[in-house]
């Protein structure tokens, strides 16, 4: 039986992600039961110091890990850490991976989801600037959200999970004192998840005190309205075991929770324990899923 095959892009190896690769891969708790591929990559670039060469390189890599992925070589990638403002600097149109592996594999709907060991988020809206996210915040947005987020979490706990949706307002509106988006916008999208029998979704939750409550264990997982009401307590709680996956892909894509740290790029100080995780979290999902065809 054909063993399945993780494929690891470098990132942008003017940064922390070779180092922490080559730690993760040397692992003992690296999981048995997959293979994994670091893609080569010319040894170039110098530590520390990102420029134009080292962001073609991370793109030249990611490039290869989609093609691979699309044809089915591939069962998963894992990525490095790049620097967004590098490679967009040599024209990449995307605001982060999680929308360039959307495109590049044909996907319809995907999220971003942050999982780690006290909290795990997806978010409703990803890179876009605050001042406008109660303006593209929809309810088919949520919806799209959580129906993502509860088909990984149903796979992964082999149960129905419960999901808290978080409010967009302070005191989640308090009944539309504070703005309308929780009624207008998300309480039907709970509503219409509610229908799907997926999972036990509530909310809208007061976002200010329901992440201490998922932390204790009351509920699984949570749909955030924007990315920094999910990644700054999952940050807080799980900064070094934290695993960012793109829900809704054909085949899984997973990174590390931080960036490329170059200024202990080559100084052998990186922690290597989300990258780990990742790829743990990697073989997780392709052994307990059937892997497409």
């Amino acid at each position: 039986m054909k063993r399945p095959l993780i494929l690891i892009t470098p990132g942008d190896p003017a940064g922390i992600g070779p180092e922490i690769i080559a730690k993760a891969l040397a692992s003992p708790d690296l999981p048995s039961e997959c293979d994994y591929e670091l893609l080569e990559y010319p040894k170039t670039a110098i530590e520390g110091k990102p420029d134009t060469h080292s962001a073609r390189i991370a793109l030249e890599a990611l490039e290869e890990a989609a093609r691979r992925l699309k044809e089915g070589s591939a069962d998963a990638v894992v990525t490095g850490p790049v620097a967004k403002d590098s490679l967009q600097a040599i024209g990449f149109p995307y605001p982060g991976q999680t929308e360039f592996f959307t495109e590049r594999l044909g996907a319809r709907d995907t999220t971003m989801c942050l999982t780690g060991d006290h909290l795990t988020v997806a978010l409703a809206t990803i890179h876009i600037p605050l001042a406008e996210v109660a303006t593209r915040l929809t309810t088919d947005a949520i919806v799209s959200c959580g129906r993502l987020l509860a088909d990984y979490m149903r796979q992964r706990l082999q149960r129905s999970p419960r999901i808290a949706v978080c409010g967009l307002n302070p005191h989640a509106g308090e009944n539309g004192a504070f703005g309308r988006e929780e009624i207008e916008i998300i309480t039907p999208a709970i509503r219409e998840l509610q229908s799907m029998q997926l999972a036990e979704f509530s909310g809208p939750h007061v976002p200010d005190a329901i992440f201490r409550e998922a932390a204790h264990g009351r509920y699984d997982a949570l749909v955030c309205m924007y990315h920094d009401q999910g990644l700054i307590p999952l940050k807080l709680l799980d900064f070094d075991n934290a695993v960012n996956i793109t829900l809704g892909l054909p085949r899984p894509r997973l990174s590390p929770d931080h960036g490329t740290a170059f200024s202990i790029a080559g100084k052998n100080l990186a922690d290597p324990s989300s990258m780990l995780r990742a790829m743990q979290r990697a073989a997780e999902m392709v052994i307990s899923a059937p892997l497409p065809s």
